[in-house]
Order: structure tokens, then sequence, then C-alpha cells
């Protein structure tokens, strides 16, 4: 916002403080106070300019036929000034006539913000309580003033300062203008615990939200102190102390103090941990006919004899909740009874298996979405109304609404029905940016430097509609892509989409050739149930390979031409990852296959399979922040058949797949040109450890891996002067980082080929990196 330039000489009023703001009645005069000296025969209004006579005369006490008494005068004075509309109001006595002067009030014509960067002007007008055209006294300005520092304090801004000041205008209107200097966030200096005796206080510092400031931390506002997450901070240290068997664990107090500069607080913690708890007898009891407690003990996560974690209670009651549900009965609720033994320290667990109340679902609300249609969010429901009310489906449900990606929040709350066997599901989103208009450039590995424009919509007219149009020109990789897909085409459970494309690769560094590819796919899929689902496609494309070079393979220069493939592909998924956006926890496993010969001058037979599990395992090893272990693997075959052979339908290993390694750096070779020839038969394996970086709030987006790859590709019957065709397997080690950076997505690895042939070629650093704006 511009300073607004305040150019009356007396028209800058600067408010006093709260003690002096509020106008004080003053007594009626003597000509007014003499009791018993008349009776009022009129009144007379003298000042009023937008106030009617009419209703000034109804505030008052004092009315004609009233006499001239002093207390009656004094308390329709400090009504007058108690209604909010006067600056100054008077009594005086002419005759039987009682005169009434007021001053009126003016009225706010805007409101200015002048000096705030931090906060926007609209963030601040919401706190405020004066609007324009709003009556302005001097006591809602300074109450107005306290609010704007409440919000600054909210921000960490403890040294805000601001200023109101009124420019006076014609027809009794004024500006008010809230002069701000806003000072440097208050950051946290020091976290200190107190009573701390089974984990250290660095050890404590990890576990809750709130970080000391440090120089690294300027991306993060973790350092910077918030009430409101100093509280979130006590609910975070006693679930820690609860999941590692402090059962009686309570904080005592929590404090921030302000240093005398005002520029850092101290933040304690007071603890009491209590004894530590080991896990008792554990049993399972089913007061439901018919439901055998036995058949359901395997879902139970406590061990006897283990640490007593409060956690793996809860894991333990949706398990037991949803076993007992997934047989058949649907209002099964799960009651657990602890039983602390103090002497030894020890608590018993029983989990209680009864017929909840019978609730359904009544309705589902959906507030908060302006352009979104409520069927885009209803149809990611695993309930319908009139279903049994399900708490697994629910949260189910919500997962599915967030992996849409088209909310920035997404809350599932329950309500009471209209009877007591009815429930209100209330489910309320806020709505983020789903269109993209991309122009950047950046650097990948296996495209060299790039440029790209690109225009996507994921959620086209609030419909889920994905429509896309992006132009890529690179070093080694430029295409052109159109697609449009439809998540739920004809509203059914049906994936339908169209893509048009066309490629022009620069494979020379690879296998000495460019291949150029134009043409188009229409895809299909559906899902059987909430695990699998399945994807069918065909794609018609020409692909011709051009500007062989003079000294390539023998095996390559046989490939020059056009060709036309027309594909049938499909793939069958069953998913029991938590998220597909960023899962840590489950499984997924995808087989597919390639036919190609219906059509076209191209013949083969290409199955592949490959699967994926992710392992949590911070509670394992007893860390704080996301950790997780994913295991995968892979394996194709490539089947030939009746027509000619293409090398670019072969696979090829290195990159992406094989870390350490240059894209098609491991595999069949023509040792005389040093050209990849790709292969035949392929399988990759992989270990990666997925951890939250040091020093930085995971809210940052950056996250850390640790990899070991392994692969191995090979073409079978394939032999030949200067032909290697090795089968061993290759293996690649590296570290590296991710962050899901506001410019887009930077990937960095570092990778050593730790088994490799003398003819690999390898890659230390992998790099990729794009930028949007």
């Amino acid at each position: 916002m511009p300073p607004l330039r305040l150019i009356l000489l007396a028209g800058v009023l600067a408010l006093p403080t709260v003690a002096t703001l509020e106008a004080q009645p003053r007594q009626a005069g003597p000509a007014a106070s003499a009791a018993g000296a008349g009776v009022i025969r009129a009144v007379r209004i003298e000042g009023a300019q937008r106030i009617e006579e009419s209703t000034i005369r109804s505030y008052m006490l004092a009315q004609p036929g009233d006499p001239f008494e002093a207390d009656r005068l004094d308390r329709t004075l400090r009504t007058l000034f108690a209604t909010g509309l006067f600056r100054d109001v008077s009594l005086r006595r002419e005759g039987d006539t009682l005169v009434v002067t007021v001053v009126e009030n003016p009225i706010v014509n805007r409101i200015v913000f002048e000096g705030n960067r931090a906060l926007g002007d609209a963030v601040l007008r919401a706190e405020l309580q004066l609007r324009p055209r709003a009556v302005f006294t001097r006591a809602a300005a300074q109450a107005d003033r306290q609010r704007l520092l409440d919000i600054y304090a909210r921000r960490g801004r403890f040294g805000a300062q601001i200023e109101p000041k009124i420019i006076e205008l014609d027809q009794n209107r004024v500006d008010l203008v809230f002069e701000i200097a806003e000072g440097e966030s208050t950051l946290i200096r020091r976290i200190n615990f107190v009573g701390n005796q089974a984990f250290s206080t660095s050890t404590l510092q990890e576990v809750v939200a709130s970080r000391e400031t440090a120089w690294w931390r300027f991306l993060s506002t973790s350092d910077q102190y918030d009430p409101e997450r100093l509280s979130f901070d006590r609910e975070l240290l006693r679930r820690f102390y609860l999941k590692n068997g402090y059962a009686d664990f309570r904080v005592v107090s929590a404090v921030a103090e302000l240093a005398p500069d005002r520029t850092s607080f101290f933040v304690t913690f007071t603890v009491d941990e209590g004894e530590r708890y080991r896990v008792g007898k554990v049993d399972v009891v089913s007061q439901i006919r018919n439901l055998d407690a036995d058949t359901l003990r395997g879902a139970v996560a406590v061990q006897e004899g283990a640490w007593y974690g409060a956690d793996r209670v809860e894991e333990s009651i949706e398990a037991l909740s949803r076993a007992a549900q997934d047989a058949g009965y649907g209002f099964a609720e799960v009651r657990p009874r602890l039983t602390r033994n103090a002497e030894t320290r020890t608590i018993d667990i029983v989990f209680e298996i009864v017929e909840g109340p019978r609730v359904f679902v009544e309705r589902i609300d959906i507030v908060g979405n302006l352009r979104t249609k409520d069927q885009v969010i209803r149809r990611e429901f695993r309930l319908a109304e009139g279903d049994a009310f399900n708490a697994a489906r629910i949260a189910r449900s919500r997962q599915r609404i967030v992996d849409l990606n088209y909310f920035g929040k997404v809350e599932v709350t329950n309500a009471p029905g209209s009877a007591p066997d009815r429930a209100v599901v209330q489910v309320e989103v806020e709505e983020k940016a789903t269109g993209e208009l991309t122009i950047g450039g950046g650097y990948s590995t296996d495209a060299g430097a790039l440029g790209t424009f690109g225009l996507r919509e994921r959620n086209l007219v609030g419909t889920g509609l994905d429509g896309q149009f992006q132009v890529t020109v690179a070093q080694r990789r430029s295409q052109l892509d159109v697609s449009l897909t439809d998540p739920y085409f004809l509203d059914r459970n049906l994936v339908a989409g169209v893509d048009v494309f066309y490629i022009i690769r620069n494979n020379r560094l690879v296998s000495s050739f460019d291949d150029k590819r134009v043409g188009f796919a229409l895809r299909l899929g559906y899902e059987f149930n909430e695990y699998l689902r399945q994807s069918w496609s065909y794609t018609l494309v020409q692909r011709k390979i051009e500007n062989i070079q003079a000294d390539a393979s023998r095996f390559i220069r046989d490939q020059a031409g056009t060709t036309t493939l027309s594909q049938v592909s499909q793939v069958l998924t069953y998913d029991r990852r938590n998220s597909r956006l960023d899962p840590t926890d489950g499984y997924v496993v995808r087989i597919g296959t390639d036919v190609s010969g219906l059509g076209g001058d191209v013949g083969f037979f290409r199955p592949r399979v490959d699967a994926s599990y992710y392992l949590p395992i911070a509670r394992l090893l007893d860390l704080q922040g996301t950790y997780t272990l994913v295991f995968s693997a892979g394996a194709g075959y490539l089947v030939q058949y009746g027509k000619r052979e293409r090398i670019i339908d072969n696979f090829f290993l290195g990159g992406e797949n094989l870390r350490g390694f240059e894209l098609g750096g491991a595999g069949p070779r023509d040792l005389a040109t040093d050209d990849s020839l790709g292969g035949r038969l392929i399988w990759t394996a992989g270990t990666e450890l997925r951890f939250p970086m040091p020093f930085l709030s995971e809210d940052l987006g950056v996250q850390g891996r640790t990899f070991v790859d392994v692969g191995g590709l090979s073409r079978p019957g394939f032999s030949g002067p200067n032909v290697a065709n090795d089968t061993s397997p290759r293996v690649g080690v590296g570290v590296g980082v991710a962050w899901r950076s506001p410019f887009g997505l930077v990937n960095v690895d570092l990778g050593w080929a730790v088994v490799k042939k003398s003819y690999d070629k390898t890659e230390l650093i992998r790099f990729g990196f794009g930028t949007r704006f």
C-alpha cells in the first residue's frame, strides 16, 4: 500500500493512549443543574447532522414535563455519551427549554495501512471492527490497534508498533490510517526442559515442533514463537512419553519468557515423567454373538513383556475394528480396558469387542468447495447416505479426497443427526490452485538443458477433468504433448483419456542415432474394488530412426527408416499404499503387458511386473520424523515375432532404474563403437531409506535418501564379434536429496557403481531441476 500523504495542517490527529481516548461526560451547566427551578416545557436539539432529532430524543431520560433535576440531567448526559454516536454533548437551560448541543462522531471514509510487508491488507482488514461508513470513535480505533498487535504477536512479531491516525475530511468524515512498524520476527533463542531424566534435552527438542533459531532455518517458521504451537508441543511431548511407556507422564508447565530486548524468547517445559511400564497380560474378548475373538488376535499390535506404547494400543483398536467389520459386523466397537499395576510396573490390556450403537449416515454435507462440484468429492466416498457408519471407510474416503490434489485442506468430522441412530458426515475443504502455467527452464541428466512452456488444469471447471498442453525443448529430448483425462467417464467407474504427442530424442550419447515419434493414445481404466484396478490403452505411432552417425554399430545402422507401431497395453495394479501422492506405508504391485502387431509393421509381446513395499521404521528405531524403508523390484521380457526387430523397443538399464550408471550405461554393448544395444530380459531391485534432513523442518519438503540399486540386462542368444552380452548383475549405491521447492521438484543423487563391467558407462552425479513461475 503506497503511503497516504497527510496534507491537512490540522487534520492529522495522533490518537492518545487508551486511558485518554474515552470522552468523558461533563456535568450539566449551572443553568441546567438548578434543582426544583421549574419544569421542562420543551427540548431543542442543536448540532445534529446525520442523526435524526427523534433518535436523539429517544435516548434522553429528561423529557418535556419532567422537572429540571440535576440527577436526571446528569444521567441523560451519560446516556447520550454511552450511545457512541457523539464526540461531545452539553446541556443548558434557556428559560423553560432544555437545549441539547451535540457534536457527532465522524464517519469512517476509508481505512488505510502503511508499512505492512509481512501481512497483507486483506489479513489485517479482517481483524478490524471499524469499517468504511461506520461511526468512528477513538475507543474503537484503539481497540482495533490492539487487535492488529495481537495478530502480529501470533505471527511472532512481538516488537511491532502501530499508531492509528485520522485525516479529517469534509462532511464530518475521516480517513483512518494505521502506521505500522512491523519489526523483526521474535525467534526462540533457547528451549529448555526441566524434570527430564529418561530422555536428554536434545532428544526432546527434536520431539517438539518449535525449534531454536539457527541460520539454516531461514526458510522455516518453526523457530518463531507461536503460543498455539506451544500448546501443540505439550501434546507432542505427551504422545512421545506415552509411546515409550510412561503412562503417568504430564507436562507441569510450558512457559515462554520474552527477553528484555523483545527480540527472542526462552521456552521452558517442566515435565513429570513418572514410571515406565511394560505390557502385562493381553487378551481379546468378544461380546458379540458368533464373533470368535480368537480369529482376531492376529490384529493385536501389542506384545506381552514389551514396553507399553499408547500408539500400539490405538493401532490395535483400529486393526481389531477393521477386522470385525470386514467379518460382517459393521457396528462392532473395540473398548480397551487398562489395568495398571504400580508394584510390577505393568499394564494389563483387555480389548473388549462389543456391539456398538447402530448408527447410519443420514447425509454428507460438503462445504468450502467454491469451484469444485459436489459430485467430484462425493464420488470419492467409500460409503453413501443410508449406509452403516464406518470410521475406517470415512478415513479412507478422506485420503482419497486428499489424493485428488485439488485441496489444500481436507477435514472430515461427524455430527449428531436428526435421531440418535443418525450421524451427519461433514466435509470441509479448502481449494487450492489446480491450474498451472509453466514457463521455465532447468537441467536434467537425461535431457540436458531444457526449456518448457505448458498449460494444465487438473480440475477443469470443477468437474475433475485433467487437461494439459506442454512443449519442452531440450538438448537431447524435445516433445509436444496434448492430453485430456476424465476420471469418471460417463459418470461411471471409468478413467478415460486421449493423448496426442510429437517427440524427438537425441540418443547419440547412448546409441549414435536420433528417433522421431508422432502419434496418439487412447486410455481406459476401471477399479474392481478399493485396491485393485486395471487400465488399457491403444497407441498408434509412427517412428523414424535417423541421423545415424557414420561410425555407429552395424546393429544400429540396420535400424534406419520409418516404422508404424500399433500397440495394445494393459496394466493391472493392486495398491495397498496409504497414499498415492506420498506413500509411507503399504505396498503396490503392477503387472503389465504390451502387444503389438495388430496393424503396423512391428510385432512383439512385452510382459513386465514391478512392486514396491513401504515400511515406516521411525517407531521401530525410536526415531522422530518420517523414516521410510522402500523395497522395490521389477522384471520384463521382450518377445519379438514375425516382423522386423527395432532397437527402440528394447529395455535399457541405467539412469533412473540403476543409479550410478548412465542411461543405457549397463547391458549389451557393441565394444567396437561403444553403442548401447539394449536387451530383452531386464530385472531390477532396490532398497532405499528415506529420512528427514537434519536441522530442517519436514514442512520444507526436503527429504534425504540413501539407496542400493541392483539390476541386470541381457539379450538371450545374442552374440557376435565385439559384442558384450554379460548377464551378471550390476550394483550402484549412493545418497540423494529431493526437495519439493516452490520452483519445482529438485533431485540430486550421488551414485557409485560398485559392481560393474569395464565397458559400462557410469555417472557420479544425477541431477534434475525444473523451474515454474
